[in-house]
């Protein structure tokens, strides 16, 4: 239902509370906009029927009928059918980005975070529903030294080499508008780069490390020069460097004027783990932490 239609409109007086809906009615659950949460109650008749189902992805779908009396409107069906429940995540994407949009004010997004937290991914997101372009830090010092890659770089020249091309590519960047910024996992611990940063909103993907661990081990570490070296099975190595990586780099992390715990998204939506997170649900929250750290004053730790 479109809340800002629903606000617009004068109900009946039939009233239903949406806590005791979804308490009553534990095997099934809804997701509401914000409008719709701080409402609490709705002038609305609701025949909901609960079939909880699950994909291969874990989400759960509901059928559900939602209709609504007005003075000049028969009742009238709003909602009906199966749909998931994250299916207004897109319509609540663009919302949050129609209201952060002139606070951002073309100003840079920088992602900062570990390796592996999804920079990328929500990046792209994020640059989409803002209309900017999209950058990825490491890409950039790979094309101006024809394509090596990352790992090469250090292979090569050294870390000491790669972080000063990469400070030069924050430098130009911080020139640029419009552009949603993926920055290497270790850009942050550079103090002459969160000068750059500061031109722009940079905001910190916060990934549990288990979840972290998991997914590089997925994928492999050859592309992880700070990785590939360890010993022991993949999943081990990966945490146990990643660890010693998060204690060097978390004050630095904490720096970001916003931050994106995906514990606390978990935690909100219901999820036993992060990986059930979508990455258009993590760009929701950096839109909402946007927001938050605006009435900080700017900065939110």
């Amino acid at each position: 239902m479109d809340v800002k239609l629903a606000q617009r409109m004068q109900f009946s007086t039939t009233w239903i509370d949406l806590d005791k809906l979804v308490r009553k009615h534990p095997s099934g659950s809804l997701r509401f906009t914000r409008g719709l949460k701080e409402k609490q109650k709705l002038p609305v008749v609701v025949s909901a029927h609960f079939r909880p189902k699950r994909n291969k992805n874990g989400h759960r779908s509901v059928s559900l009928e939602v209709l609504f009396s007005h003075k000049n409107f028969p009742a009238t069906v709003l909602e009906s059918g199966s749909f998931h429940v994250s299916s207004d995540e897109s319509l609540i994407l663009k919302n949050r980005s129609e209201e952060v949009g002139p606070y951002i004010n073309g100003r840079c997004i920088y992602l900062v975070g570990m390796m592996g937290s999804g920079k990328t991914t929500v990046g792209k997101i994020l640059s989409q529903v803002l209309g900017y372009s999209f950058c990825d830090c490491d890409t950039l010092v790979e094309q101006e030294l024809d394509g090596t890659s990352v790992a090469e770089i250090f292979k090569l020249y050294g870390e000491g080499f790669f972080r000063n091309k990469e400070t030069e590519a924050l430098r130009k960047l911080s020139m640029m508008h419009r552009l949603v910024v993926s920055t290497g996992g270790g850009a942050v611990i550079q103090p002459i780069n969160w000068k750059y940063m500061q031109k722009g909103i940079s905001i910190w993907l916060d990934v549990p490390l288990e979840a972290l661990a998991q997914r590089i081990a997925a994928v492999g570490t050859n592309s992880r020069p700070l990785l590939h070296h360890e010993s022991g099975d993949e999943y081990s190595k990966v945490f146990r460097r990643l660890s010693i990586l998060l204690e060097e780099r978390g004050e630095c992390y904490a720096n970001a004027n916003a931050r994106v715990s995906l514990e606390k998204i978990a935690a909100k939506l219901g999820y036993r783990d992060v990986s059930s997170i979508t990455p258009t649900a993590i760009a929701i929250e950096a839109l909402e932490q946007i927001e938050i750290s605006r009435g900080r004053g700017g900065h939110c730790l």
